[in-house]
């Protein structure tokens, strides 16, 4: 792998919002073989099922960078934070078969870009709660915390659409299941 730098930045316009609009948990190894050109996933060749969580309110996702120069070695951890509002024993189960598994997530932001953390080693749910809250107006639902370590930062999907984020994936057959409410 080359470590020659490809080119500048320049300071972007500020057109861009923060927050995500949902995730899609897929089963780990679903996804098939991965196709990318130039770091972003062009094509996929699983056959699977992504479950839509749609999100609203404090949710995020970030990476960190860690690199050693003793050792010669980076990698990167992806955290996704997630809230869901309103308990109910449908969503008891899942949380708990999400917590046992180590899933690929694709994340949706509001810029219309979707990465998929968790691409080569999945995704584990390492922390969270479920809530009842105290007080009338206190979280009465699951806090969820999600963390990946991988080679590389979580890859852009080509040409995804608010219906399916793996749209552009000529290969794949995938099936977006939609969130219920309970």
């Amino acid at each position: 792998m080359a470590c020659d730098l490809t080119k500048g930045r320049k300071e972007p316009c500020k057109d861009v919002v923060g927050g995500l609009r949902a995730v899609y948990f897929t089963d780990f190894g679903d996804l098939g073989t991965v196709t990318k050109t130039n770091d972003e996933i062009t094509d996929l060749s699983g056959t699977f099922e992504a479950f839509k969580y749609e999100l609203k309110g404090a949710n995020s996702f970030e990476q960190s960078i860690t690199a050693s120069t003793e050792n010669g070695t980076a990698f990167f951890e992806q955290t996704l934070s997630l809230t869901l509002r309103k308990l109910s024993k449908e969503d008891h189960k899942e949380i708990k078969l999400l917590t046992y598994g180590r899933p690929h997530v694709a994340v949706e932001d509001y810029n219309g870009n979707v990465f998929v953390m968790g691409l080569e080693h999945g995704a584990e749910v390492t922390g969270g709660t479920i809530a009842t809250g105290t007080s009338m107006g206190d979280l009465s639902g699951y806090t969820l915390t999600l963390t990946a370590m991988e080679r590389e930062p979580a890859n852009f999907v080509d040409s995804p659409t608010l219906a399916d984020p793996y749209a552009g994936m000529s290969s794949a057959s995938v099936q977006v299941t939609p969130g219920t409410n309970s």
